[in-house]
């Protein structure tokens, strides 16, 4: 987002996040949040992560943060099952997520899921267990959007080979918000679809912005009677 002036651009008296997303990081990395959450207007971080990047030293490192600020550790993890998992060679399984979230949470650090829906490994209903699977593991924020066959990628040498169904924009729009009917109410949604440069991206191409989504979103949701959380199951995190 260099460049950008987000509060200037949205209107705002400060940045919510300073957003620092890193895979790979280590504690020498602690200098720079440090003095990212100086900067006038900052009031906390949010770092997108692996779960198999996190070990103790680090959530030591982040629960002092989270003492005096806001921090959220995000954690891609892209699909709940374990075939769809080993397809795209992720080099982790969904417990690996649980328990990253279970240490996370332990020590009062806001967690969030990246979610991929759309994988041709996965049949509807097998992504809308993910759902549930999400609100079970106890975060509290969640990305999803679909998936996308981006140039240059593993996955776009696979496609252009094995052409394999990429998800419509309708069907998309009655995924996501059957999606959102099965996902917690507490949970705070942070995205529910992306928008890859065209110059990148292979498939899908709806041909629709950001502001034309989300009020078809809202308009379906509305039509079919959905709301977030009306029928997510009851878990305990405790």
């Amino acid at each position: 987002m260099a460049g950008v002036d987000i509060p200037r651009k949205y209107g705002l008296d400060h940045h919510g996040i300073e957003n620092v997303n890193q895979v790979y990081w280590n504690l020498s990395t602690a200098g720079l949040y440090e003095e990212a959450l100086k900067e006038p207007g900052v009031i906390g971080l949010a770092i997108g992560t692996r779960p198999d990047c996190i070990d103790e030293a680090k959530l030591d490192l982040l629960e002092e943060i989270a003492q005096k600020h806001f921090v959220l550790l995000e954690y891609g993890v892209q699909s709940v099952h374990e075939k769809t998992l080993r397809a795209i060679n992720r080099g982790h399984d969904f417990d690996t997520f649980k328990r990253a979230v279970i240490e996370t949470n332990k020590r009062g650090i806001e967690t969030g899921a990246h979610m991929i829906v759309g994988f041709p490994t996965e049949s509807r209903e097998e992504t809308l267990e993910g759902a549930h699977a999400i609100t079970a593991s106890g975060v509290g924020f969640v990305k999803i959007h679909q998936l996308q066959i981006i140039r240059d990628t593993p996955m776009s040498v696979q496609f252009e080979r094995e052409p394999f169904p990429v998800l419509g924009y309708d069907e998309y729009l009655s995924l996501a918000c059957e999606f959102l009917d099965r996902l917690g109410p507490d949970i705070v949604i942070q995205r529910l679809f992306a928008t890859a440069p065209d110059e990148i991206l292979i498939a899908p191409r709806w041909g629709r912005d950001r502001h034309q989504v989300l009020r078809d979103i809202d308009a379906y949701m509305r039509d079919k009677g959905l709301y977030q959380g009306r029928s997510a199951k009851a878990f305990s995190t405790a």
